[in-house]
């Protein structure tokens, strides 16, 4: 199979490029980093320099390119994220997930390709009971306030765009291990290791995990599925901040978080930062594990930390 990949050199680009051709499968990297071109090549894919913004551009690397599958991995995340500074910062990843995907999908059709997998996320459902796992048909928080609702706007734009095209679109969790936030160099690890990310509240914002090589396995795996589908790719372990903090700081080796009420946090991390402490919702694995037959090597993050991290 000729695949396409269109964000070669993110997270999970980079896990996802050896498994491909592991598989047996032609891979074409999109990259819009001249740098990032002798990168691919090395690890066996062929490059294509192309910006997922001009439309004529992406439609001339997909068509050359002649793909069987095109698999989106798009994003434009800060390295570390400032959330009282969301709208400015996500601006661009939110357009990527609309103007962006709508581009990629107009070329994948055009291409004549008849796989679409599409990276959307698992955190963004809709608020329920304290505690609360979503299944994919639960409805994402859409009337969210801002600065969230315009990524959640543009996450369902999306996904929608992807099930139009009869593709799949694979909600991950929060990603851990090499080249993660997670993880002893990412930002998120760093700050835990500096006691600079405390548990707000009560800490009962529940998360849902997935280490990288658990969520590259399954985009795998998505290439053998009809769309239009939608997939929770989460461990089996959601859990509230309260209980996974405090054991990443403990397999990072450092000092154990402190506690800040949420009056004293919003000043500092904003409504959204806050939120994600206080009130985050988890999502469910079963659907992905049914359907893709995928089973991840790191089925609690509980291990995870202690053994993969990177």
């Amino acid at each position: 199979m000729r695949v396409f990949l269109a964000g070669a050199t993110g997270v999970i680009g980079r896990r996802l490029v050896p498994r491909l051709i592991e598989a047996g499968h032609e891979v074409t990297g999109m990259t819009r980093s001249p740098a990032k071109r002798d990168q691919l090549r090395a690890a066996g894919a062929e490059p294509v320099l192309a910006d997922a913004f001009d439309a004529a551009a992406v439609r001339a690397a997909v068509s050359a390119a002649r793909p069987d599958a095109v698999i989106h991995q798009l994003t434009s995340i800060p390295a570390r994220i400032n959330p009282r500074r969301m709208t400015s910062e996500f601006a661009a990843n939110d357009r990527l997930r609309s103007e962006g995907t709508r581009n990629l999908v107009e070329a994948a059709q055009a291409a004549g390709a008849t796989r679409i997998i599409a990276q959307s996320i698992a955190f963004a459902y809709a608020p329920g009971l304290p505690g609360t796992v979503h299944q994919e048909r639960d409805p994402l928080y859409l009337d969210a306030p801002e600065p969230f609702r315009r990524s959640a706007r543009a996450l369902d734009e999306l996904e929608r765009t992807v099930a139009s095209a009869g593709g799949v679109s694979l909600r991950y969790g929060y990603f851990y291990g090499p080249g993660s936030a997670i993880s002893p160099r990412g930002s998120t690890g760093q700050d835990v290791s500096r006691r600079r990310l405390p548990i707000v509240g009560h800490g009962q914002g529940v998360w849902s995990f997935i280490h990288v090589d658990d969520a590259a396995a399954a985009t795998l795996a998505a290439l053998s599925v009809d769309g239009p589908r939608v997939y929770n790719i989460v461990d089996d372990d959601p859990a509230p901040v309260a209980q996974w903090l405090p054991a990443l700081a403990d397999a990072l080796g450092a000092p154990r978080p402190r506690r800040v009420p949420a009056w004293l946090a919003r000043p500092l991390a904003g409504s959204y930062g806050v939120g994600i402490m206080t009130g985050a919702q988890g999502a469910s694995n079963e659907l992905a594990r049914r359907e893709l037959a995928w089973t991840p090597t790191h089925p609690s993050w509980r291990e995870g930390f202690r053994t993969a991290l990177g």
